[in-house]
């Protein structure tokens, strides 16, 4: 059923009382604010509506077996009915895209990998177990009888995570939290005494104190090894496991978001990243790369040369003999440009191969004869698959080696769409996984690469041009079949000093070329600030759920966005309330007038984090002339002089903002640049979001700039949700967030 939004006017404007929310807002900043207490949010069999999206399934990333005849796919559905998240995986056939992939249930979550090529391990709640498939290359199934996985063995915890099986060695990496002295065997009695130690409290000497959303415990990630051996297909864990990084202070991965992507392991050595153990970090991204022997026989070397910033993706190659990771210049600027390292393990010469790239790496890989590294990157708003052949190793280290230009410029074998996970097979094959604004991930295929190869050590780019990837899923495809989705269009316009600058619109279900009808806009402003507005499918800010709510949406990258080159990403370093705006003011403009379907005086604005300090900036610079309607925070800044001192991130703000908040020339820009500053010109009815676990920018941000329009009689809302947070994830507040969105924006448009 289709469900349209009431428009409101005087006759309906009401002072707020309790709400749906549970808050409780005053009579008078609410007396010039139109309240629907109706309002419901537009459904149907051909609308994507909020409830779809957070009740759609969600695939993960394709991980092939060691033959490349099968993958895994990780996929969660959420149920509604019994709100709760469903776990499970799904088998694929490589070789056959019409074989029906197999869903195997996870009752209790956990990691899935490979152990061999037909039999996979799940650990849920510190224990392991293997399942074996049968595969007779027409059907993918279990093995007679069902679901019957062997339990293997236990692990001493129950956090053990991000696993790593090496078959020639029988050896399983993982990643686990441990106390200071490493010892995993002695974690749970460690657990049970800091539990019972008669007080709450947690007291620091040095940050970080609390990061992203946890208050710091005395337990950090490190890495340990254990056997895991088959003897006619009966698997046996070992009960010995060795600790690599004990008394290193090397911590791996690297929190918050480190993963399987901060280590690789070869049959003998374990190849990491991690955090530099001598400087503070939290006002320093530095990261260090070291190999160390699988089993823990020796001390870690490092193989970085101690000049850079953070790194990202270490791996080995094939044979074990080089190592390859991406790596950023500047300590204490996490969006510098990544470029490729590489390490000859033998010769112990460390070259850069991509100085003279201007683009970023996000993963890599070797080929399977380590002649080609196979990568993706962001290039112009789509994340492309990149190949680039192994460069000679030069006579010494160097970050300048001279190298011809088909081993310095990567070429793309993609051109549109998200790319991401690259995997070599056997067989001359590439799997990936890609999604866009119109799907989730699905895994492709590139075949034939011993061709690709050929045509770029030959420099025959014509020999690429026909390249179309084999799509192999389409998870999703009954759950969206008949749901309105728009692929988007990209437009191109001049920005601040004339720069070209992309922006994306997709238009709102109903909208026909022919058709004189005007539709309320929505311009969707990103974070970062140094991110980007990419072709690709997301669980959060999904451009579509807007345009399914009869929005034409338009989204700007402006200076400071990434995939356009280092340079305009840097631009934006103090200067966040400058370039940008320039860019936007002139996109929007050039939006109105590109696309005359559009309804200037139904205009409103949203955005999260950099987003949201746009948002507050917007609101006391009337003189841009948007002219919206209605605004929405998420998680944005408002004083960034209090961001400066209260983030967890210490190093992002000294970047960003010219040095630490009580410097002079960081004070003269929070004094010019920060929107607290400006309040006495707000004016626009204005949304505000956040999380109180959001430690990146904590929530008295947006309490403060909510006190602030109470204050000045402005019509504003607050939402917090007190279990999230910089991102609303959990299923229920995300349905929740979509409602409060677009019962703001139906009350002004």
């Amino acid at each position: 059923m289709k469900l349209s939004i009431p428009l409101l006017g005087l006759s309906g404007q009401v002072p707020f009382s309790l709400n749906s929310a549970g808050l409780r807002s005053p009579a008078s900043p609410q007396a010039n604010m139109a309240v629907n207490d109706a309002f419901a949010l537009k459904g149907g069999n051909d609308t994507f509506s909020p409830r779809d999206l957070v009740g759609l399934g969600r695939p993960g990333s394709a991980v092939a077996n060691y033959i490349g005849d099968l993958a895994l796919v990780p996929f969660s559905k959420y149920s509604f009915e019994d709100k709760k998240n469903y776990k499970s995986i799904f088998i694929v056939s490589l070789d056959n895209g019409d074989i029906k992939p197999l869903q195997i249930s996870l009752e209790k979550g956990g990691d899935t990998f490979w152990l061999a090529d037909r039999t996979i391990a799940n650990v849920a709640d510190g224990e392991l177990y293997a399942l074996d498939i049968v595969f007779d290359g027409a059907e993918v199934s279990l093995q007679a009888g069902g679901f019957k996985p062997q339990l293997v063995g236990k692990f001493p915890t129950t956090t053990s995570t991000n696993f790593r099986y090496n078959v020639e060695s029988s050896l399983l990496v993982f990643s686990d939290y441990v106390y200071e002295d490493g010892n995993l065997s002695t974690v749970k009695q460690q657990d049970d005494e800091w539990e019972a130690r008669g007080t709450t409290a947690y007291v620091y000497d040095t940050t970080y104190e609390r990061h992203w959303d946890e208050w710091q415990g005395p337990k950090r990630p490190q890495l340990f090894s254990v056997s895991l051996s088959s003897k006619e297909n009966n698997w046996k864990l070992g009960d010995e496991f060795n600790s690599p990084l004990r008394g290193t202070k090397h911590y791996s991965p690297v929190e918050p978001f480190g993963g399987l992507d901060d280590f690789d392991i070869s049959s003998t050595h374990i190849l990491y990243t991690a955090k530099d153990p001598e400087l503070p970090y939290a006002w320093h991204t530095k990261q260090n790369v070291y190999i160390v022997q699988i089993e823990g026989d020796s001390k870690p070397k490092e193989l970085t040369s101690g000049r850079q910033g953070a790194i990202h993706s270490p791996v080995f190659n094939t044979a074990g003999t080089k190592a390859a990771w991406l790596e950023l210049d500047k300590d204490g600027y996490e969006s510098d440009r990544a470029k490729i390292v590489i390490y000859d393990l033998e010769k112990e010469v460390r070259f850069t191969v991509t100085q003279g790239w201007d683009r970023s790496p996000d993963s890599l890989t070797f080929s399977k004869d380590d002649t080609f590294i196979y990568l993706t990157a962001g290039d112009e708003a789509k994340v492309k698959v990149f190949a680039l052949p192994v460069a000679p190793t030069p006579s010494q280290s160097t970050t300048h080696p001279r190298l011809d230009a088909k081993y310095s410029i990567p070429v793309s074998l993609t051109s549109k769409r998200a790319s991401s996970d690259v995997q070599v097979l056997p067989n001359g094959r590439l799997l990936f996984s890609q999604s866009s604004f119109t799907s989730p991930k699905n895994a492709f295929i590139i075949s034939d690469l011993p061709s690709i190869q050929s045509a770029i050590l030959e420099g025959n780019s014509d020999a690429l041009s026909g390249l179309t990837p084999t799509r192999l899923t389409d998870f999703v495809k009954e759950e969206l079949e008949g749901k309105y989705l728009d692929e988007g269009e990209e437009f191109w316009f001049k920005g601040a000093h004339h720069r070209d600058i992309q922006g994306w619109a997709l238009k709102p279900k109903g909208w026909t070329p022919d058709e004189a009808k005007k539709w309320p806009v929505v311009l969707l402003i990103h974070g970062g600030p140094q991110g980007a507005w990419e072709d690709q499918w997301s669980t959060r800010w999904n451009p579509n759920v807007f345009a399914n709510q009869g929005y034409f949406v338009i989204m700007i990258n402006p200076t400071g966005s990434t995939t356009f080159g280092q340079e305009f990403t840097d631009a934006i370093a103090e200067d966040w309330g400058g370039k940008p705006f320039l860019d936007m003011i002139n996109g929007w403009k050039h939006a109105l007038q590109k696309y005359p379907e559009i309804d200037a005086d139904r205009a409103v604005a949203a955005g999260a984090s950099w987003g949201g300090y746009a948002i507050n900036w917007i609101q006391g610079h009337p003189e841009f002339g948007f002219d919206f309607k209605a605004l929405i925070a998420h998680d944005g800044v408002f004083d960034s002089t209090y961001n400066g001192y209260s983030t967890d991130e210490l190093y992002f703000f000294n970047h960003e903002w010219g040095g630490r908040p009580w410097e002079s020339k960081s004070k003269k820009l929070s004094e010019k640049m920060s929107p607290s500053n400006y309040v006495h010109k707000w004016s626009t009815p204005q949304l505000l979001i956040h999380g109180s676990k959001d430690y990146r920018l904590p929530e008295t941000e947006s309490i403060g700039a909510f006190h602030a329009l109470q204050q000045l009689g402005i019509p504003s809302r607050l939402v917090i949700f007190p279990d999230e947070n910089h991102w609303v994830l959990s299923h229920g507040n995300s349905l929740k967030w979509h409602y409060e969105v677009f019962r703001w924006f139906a009350q002004f448009v």
